[in-house]
């Protein structure tokens, strides 16, 4: 039996990095597609808990059925592990997201919140995403790592509670890929503020990214500055284990009084 290979991501089940995706996961196995409707960025691992889930058969053929789905890339990898896939899938894969997801960018990504989304589900899962927001961007060096990595992942495994974020940079040559940690890095961020036409003030977020460790050789912006593909290994579990000592002075136990009757 062929895998079973389910394609998410956040920007929206017609984008041409998710198209991309799906032709590099094609002669894997058989793929199937669950994916918003529409635009989900900056969405992490977000549910939607108030509205109810909708899905919508779009294409099916030999080997691809496609859904679109009005809820967040996290929804989408749920319903479709739950409800829609009519076996267990193989791989959960995201993208190709169009921008970096490299550095304190995963914690908001809903391309990476969807492979976290496999990752609890015990599925190996691997987040995508291509260094360029160029809506005519180039995905064919993008496509040929996404096939390779993801063909190591099916005949490897992940560790349990291990996901991939993937991020590819757009160079004339790339170089090959690094295993690197997540760069120390945070964006400083703006608002930009307007008014609309009764005068009321809005705001757009805006901002820059800054990298804390420029120098460092062994992060995933280092890899990409370098024209390497990066890979950083993601846990689930965010317990910050070196640390635990450092705060056990801080437990206590509360004093249970005996009451005489």
């Amino acid at each position: 039996m062929k895998p079973l290979i389910l394609v998410t991501n956040d920007d929206g089940v017609n984008a041409r990095g998710i198209r991309a995706l799906i032709e590099s996961m094609r002669p894997l196995g058989d793929v199937l597609v669950v994916a918003p409707d529409g635009p989900r960025s900056a969405q992490s691992s977000a549910l939607t808990v108030t509205t109810p889930l909708r899905v919508k058969k779009l294409e099916e053929e030999d080997g691809l059925v496609v859904y679109q789905c009005n809820g967040t890339p996290a929804d989408s990898v749920k319903l479709a592990i739950n409800r829609i896939a009519h076996r267990r899938p193989d791989l959960v894969v995201s993208g190709i997201n169009h921008g970096t997801n490299s550095s304190i960018s995963v914690i908001y990504s809903g391309t990476m919140g969807a492979a976290m989304e496999g990752c609890v589900s015990d599925i190996p899962s691997i987040g995508f995403s291509l260094c360029s927001y160029d809506p005519n961007a180039d995905f064919t060096q993008a496509m040929q790592y996404a096939t390779k990595i993801a063909q190591k992942t099916l005949n490897q495994g992940l560790p349990r509670a291990v996901c991939l974020n993937v991020n590819i940079p757009v160079v004339p040559y790339i170089k090959g890929i690094k295993i690197c940690r997540q760069s120390d890095g945070y964006w400083s961020e703006e608002f930009l503020r307007r008014e609309d036409p009764s005068g009321r003030s809005y705001y757009w977020l805006t901002g820059q990214f800054i990298n804390a460790e420029p120098v460092s050789d062994d992060t995933d912006e280092w890899a990409l500055e370098h024209d390497f593909v990066s890979i950083v290994p993601v846990k689930v579990d965010m317990t910050a284990y070196e640390y635990l000592k450092l705060f056990s002075s801080w437990e206590e136990k509360t004093k249970v009084n005996s009451i005489e009757k």
